[in-house]
């Protein structure tokens, strides 16, 4: 072959590899976490076109679809890997018992009822008292997802497994493990707060 005909089957190829690049960026437009895939084919042009005609079209042919799998695939290990991260990093809460300063991960912390001049953290496994005001606690931990339900007791919304309406007009909770709290019309306006979206139950709280 020629260096003209080299030349112009290289010209053919530059063409054509626009052409599919064009339309993989078409197709993940919508789409921005597929962009580097785009990115990563690339920056494979030009290694790609130092190539003859025939190698060209036989490697641009093959290679967009195995690189967008492989850029997935590393998506995903990436996106576990933040899942991961974010676990370790769940917000927690620190407290003095017994001379000793605990750390509990807030997700464990099913609710906290007031008892006295101390609140009582409800854990998964046992309570902590803690030297605090109901009120105090209630300002600290709304940011993280506890809603008030009483004058007495706050609730972790993710802990919330079922509401149970009552004759009064008052609603009952059940949280992980069984135990239940009332909730009475005073706060029964927060409970639009225990779920991201109400499918046919707007009324329930209202």
């Amino acid at each position: 072959m020629s260096t003209r005909e080299i030349q112009d089957h290289q010209a053919i190829a530059r063409e054509m590899f626009v052409e599919q690049t064009a339309h993989a960026t078409a197709d993940v437009s919508a789409n921005p976490a597929r962009r580097a895939t785009i990115r990563s084919i690339a920056s494979r042009r030009d290694c790609i076109l130092e190539s003859t005609a025939d190698q060209f079209c036989e490697t641009a042919d093959t290679s967009l679809l195995p690189l967008v799998r492989v850029d997935a695939a590393n998506l995903m290990r990436v996106l576990r890997q933040l899942e991961a991260t974010a676990k370790q990093q769940a917000p927690r809460i620190a407290f003095k018992v017994k001379g000793r300063i605990l750390l509990l991960d807030l997700a464990d912390i099913l609710a906290v009822q007031a008892e006295g001049n101390y609140v009582s953290l409800q854990h998964l496994r046992n309570p902590y008292l803690v030297h605090e005001s109901l009120s105090s606690m209630t300002e600290k931990l709304k940011p993280y997802g506890f809603i008030r339900i009483h004058r007495s007791v706050v609730v972790n919304v993710s802990a919330v497994e079922e509401i149970q309406p009552l004759p009064t007009g008052e609603y009952r909770l059940r949280v992980k493990g069984g135990k239940e709290y009332l909730v009475t019309r005073t706060y029964k306006h927060n409970l639009r707060d225990l779920a991201q979206l109400w499918v046919g139950s707007e009324r329930l709280c209202g």
